[in-house]
């Protein structure tokens, strides 16, 4: 039998899946979560000590592996190239310029980005070869399997495979949009029937990804951390600058339908304009009106792209991926501004869903006729990584009475009414989502009622900045009640307008634009979030809680049941649950 290691291997959000013998998603998740750095940059998707376990879960003796990476052989040979030419040495990128060029990021930190991708796909798939090598040694057998091939796919059509193999759709247009790729940083794909084409690359170093990350940093935080979030909650708060906004839009232009960017001495110049504008308390607080001035020119740029693809692969469906496809209060307003009617965003649209997409192209590549999963599996789910072990409460129950087995109706009816009392749950059920976003299996959960409860939530538990905003999730059948223009959303992906009339009834996931990054519940995606979801309607009459990713500021979600406990006791919840085991305090 013959299993696909798909890694993503860029600098940032690495990640592995694992695709079975018939195509089929056996495990995917980023590294992040088990090493708890927070986008792993330059770590292993595959660590050997991890992929022992994994291989050991997934892979009988016996079987062949192919390892997929997410950039093209063609541009892995000329990073080689680079790399023995010496233009990845230290001392080379040392006496690069700092000073920003067409990518909107400085000359140096643009080339040690390249020469860190370098370095990824170098080693892509050692750990995998270790893990392998250290169980034979282990055992006195011979290794449980064989690597028999080592392949590569282009970055933008990673992304299209996990994209358009894991929607609802048969037929689809896809718009990549992200940092950079092998030729620029958008592209264009068609599928007909499962089968995907390219329509457009890209090419140059403009970038709408990274011009986002220019406004972050211009705006106080760090594109680096990955800090492009704080934009779009800052954004609502903001009011669009009469002044910034003209300065932004020197970077780009749109000529014929295609989108174009400025050359490096405006970049610079507008860059240092801005700076000069920046209030003295923008470190500590952002600033709200650069916020939302570039959410409004991101906007327009993806404006341009979007009605590019309409141009030249009309459909009715359309699928986003690359790490623009995060900006979920676009997403909540790209049907309305073109000719598409049907969205599809996945759950992990940056690059941690790239080890899907080159999982599924080597796979596709051993089966021509294959045209992505059965119409069963998708959308494909988002709960595709690890489970979390209930032992640490089992040792725990025998010291703390405080933690007790109630079975899983039992925790659901003890959680609903903690949460109906204002309290805060941690909540950890199945196998953890694959993505960025907490969608129910590892979450930090409140009553969205109270006034206060995003303020306490800021407070006592994610200690981090008032402006960010929390995420109702909300039984799909009731969505259409509370939504303006409903639309299903199951992996928070958009915005929706709420409701005028019960905005009051649930302050805390109301944002300041009357907006709500909605995760809509249904028993078939998620029996256990949405049994607690009903039971708290139940007793409240409101078919909605307030889930925010269970972690703190910094750090990724959780990824062990210690990891729960920890957060347990040394922040502001009242309550944990793990499976059927409930911690109070």
């Amino acid at each position: 039998m013959r299993y696909y290691l798909g890694l993503a291997t860029t600098f940032h959000d690495p990640a592995l899946a694992l695709i079975g013998p018939d195509g089929g998603v056996l495990f995917a998740e980023g590294a992040e979560r088990i090493l708890q750095y927070k986008r792993a940059p330059n770590c292993e998707p595959d660590p050997a000590g991890r992929m022992i376990g994994l291989l050991e879960t997934y892979v009988p003796r016996g079987s062949e592996i192919v390892v997929a990476s997410s950039w093209g052989q063609q541009f892995t040979e000329f990073l080689r190239g680079q790399a023995g030419s010496g233009a990845f040495d230290l001392t080379t990128l040392a006496t690069l310029p700092t000073h920003l060029n067409r990518s909107f990021v400085p000359e140096r930190a643009e080339r040690i980005f390249i020469a860190e991708l370098n370095l990824a796909q170098m080693r892509a798939g050692y750990g995998t070869l270790m893990a392998l090598n250290q169980e034979a040694r282990g055992t006195g057998a011979s290794p449980r399997a064989e690597i028999v091939a080592q392949t590569r796919h282009p970055h933008h059509l990673s992304h299209a495979a996990y994209a358009l193999w894991g929607s609802p759709f048969r037929d689809a247009t896809a718009l990549v949009v992200d940092g950079m790729g092998e030729t620029g940083a958008a592209a264009i794909y068609r599928m007909r029937d499962g089968r995907i084409e390219e329509v457009r690359r890209h090419r140059g170093r403009g970038s709408v990804g990274f011009l986002y990350g220019l406004v972050t940093d211009l705006a106080g935080f760090d594109q680096v951390k990955g800090e492009e979030w704080k934009i779009m909650g800052l954004a609502p708060y903001g009011r669009p600058d009469p002044e910034l906004i003209p300065q932004l839009r020197r970077l780009y232009s749109v000529e014929s339908g295609r989108l174009k960017f400025s050359d490096d001495a405006t970049v610079r110049a507008v860059a240092a304009d801005i700076l000069a504008r920046r209030p003295a308390d923008a470190a500590e607080t952002g600033w709200a009106d650069l916020a939302r001035s570039g959410q409004d020119v991101f906007c327009e740029l993806m404006d341009a792209l979007v009605a590019e693809a309409w141009a030249l692969a009309p459909h009715e469906n359309l699928v986003i991926a690359g790490g623009c496809g995060l900006n979920s209060s676009y997403n909540g307003r790209v049907l309305a501004r073109s000719g598409f009617s049907h969205l599809h965003v996945p759950s992990a649209p940056g690059d941690d869903g790239n080890a899907i997409g080159a999982a599924w192209l080597a796979y596709s590549a051993d089966h021509p006729d294959w045209t992505g999963p059965e119409q069963a599996s998708r959308p494909l789910s988002p709960y595709l990584g690890s489970r979390v072990s209930t032992e640490p409460l089992e040792r725990m129950a025998e010291w703390e009475p405080r933690a007790r087995r109630l079975g899983h109706a039992g925790v659901t009816r003890a959680a609903a009414g903690i949460l109906a009392d204002g309290g805060l749950v941690g909540w950890v059920q199945g196998r953890a989502e694959f993505g960025p976003r907490a969608l129910g299996n590892r979450s930090i959960l409140a009553d969205p009622r109270p006034e206060g409860a995003k303020d306490a939530l800021n407070a006592k538990v994610k200690y981090r900045e008032a402006f960010r905003p929390f995420a109702p999730s909300i039984l799909a059948e009731a969505g259409p009640d509370w939504f303006e223009d409903y639309a299903d959303s199951p992996y928070m992906e958009r915005t929706l307008v709420w409701r005028e009339s019960v905005r009051d009834s649930v302050p805390a996931v109301v944002h300041a634009d009357g907006t709500g990054r909605l995760q809509s519940v249904t028993p078939e995606r998620n029996p256990t979030y949405a049994g607690l979801i009903a039971a708290f309607r139940d007793l409240t009459g409101v078919p909605i809680l307030l889930n925010t990713s269970f972690n703190v500021m910094g750090k990724p979600i959780l990824h062990s049941a210690e990891d729960a406990i920890l957060m347990f006791y040394t922040t502001g919840l009242d309550a944990l649950v793990v499976e059927d085991w409930l911690l109070v305090k």
